[in-house]
């Protein structure tokens, strides 16, 4: 997290584009620029600047913005929040209900028909990018069946079920290419494992397909799975930048956007230490549940 803010503090500070300048407008004069720019700490040493604050965000402050010039940086982040992760916690939803009975029910009949569709779609559902699926539901539910209103965002303090109305298709659009990553996963895990020795012998003593893949395939498959689930929740919570902003929802996606087209570098930082943290936390998250599932990585790592 440290050399994430670091680095993305020296990139900004080096790039062309002035804060001051674009908070002042093109009419600014040089010594109203000069102010602005004390005002804001730019005229010090970009190291300077850094470890100040660096200093201020290890005791919880980090700092206001420079484009919101009147708006606490927690503040922001603390009221965009709850959008991005009820965005997250609904495109999940989407993604296991899909992905998990697609899996498990047409690998049941690896080659047939069924099996032959899911391939096609899944590979369809990779090869599209999630803005271009969420403007073909703006298209098709917003401006031709009128699901919704493309644009329209209702806060979930004012109406709870209208604000999950608001974020349905795009937790969706988000949802269909992720849940056909792990679908693809799964799949070709679970095929894997049905090829090796101990189903066969599993086979050979009477057992069932579907009594080895309850009891002893989907164990061992599903480790890649979730290693594939913790990139998804990553890219998912970290804000889903390009979907918030096709949506208009007022997320940490669409907030880094707007800080970063206006150099706002405190936001800026704060923004990509949450990410940096957000991979973190669940990719290390995703490290136990695998020890859980399969005790034999756990002894491996103490072996070693």
């Amino acid at each position: 997290m440290f050399l994430v803010s670091l680095l993305c503090f020296l990139i900004f500070s080096v790039i062309r584009g002035d804060p001051a300048g674009l908070l002042g407008g093109i009419w600014v004069s040089p010594d109203q620029l000069e102010t602005l720019r004390e005002e804001m700490g730019l005229n010090r040493n970009v190291f300077v600047r850094y470890f100040d604050w660096l200093a201020d965000f290890i005791r919880g402050n980090p700092g206001n913005s420079f484009f919101f010039r009147s708006e606490a940086i927690s503040d922001m982040i603390s009221e965009r929040l709850p959008v991005s992760l009820s965005l997250a916690f609904l495109s999940f939803f989407f993604i296991f209900l899909i992905a998990l009975p697609v899996s498990l029910l047409t690998v049941k009949r690896e080659g047939s028909l069924a099996d032959r569709i899911v391939n096609f779609l899944t590979a369809a559902s990779i090869s599209t990018p999630g803005f271009f699926l969420g403007l073909i539901f703006i298209f098709l539910f917003g401006f031709t069946f009128h699901f919704f209103i493309p644009g329209e965002y209702t806060d979930y303090s004012e109406s709870f079920f209208k604000f999950i109305g608001c974020l349905f298709f795009p937790a969706l659009a988000i949802a269909v290419p992720s849940s056909a990553v792990l679908i693809k996963f799964l799949r070709g895990s679970i095929y894997s494992e049905f090829k090796s020795d101990y189903v066969r012998t599993a086979r050979s003593k009477g057992a069932s397909r579907f009594y080895i893949l309850r009891r002893h395939v989907l164990k061992n498959a599903v480790i890649p799975a979730i290693t594939v689930s913790a990139m998804i929740i990553t890219e998912v919570l970290s804000g889903s930048i390009v979907i918030e902003q096709v949506f208009s929802i007022p997320g940490i996606g669409r907030l880094l956007i707007t800080a970063i087209s206006s150099r706002d570098y405190p936001l800026i930082q704060a923004l990509m230490v949450y990410i940096a943290f957000i991979v973190i936390a669940v990719n290390t998250l995703a490290d136990i549940v695998i020890m859980i599932i399969d005790p034999r990585i756990r002894l491996s790592k103490e072996h070693v």
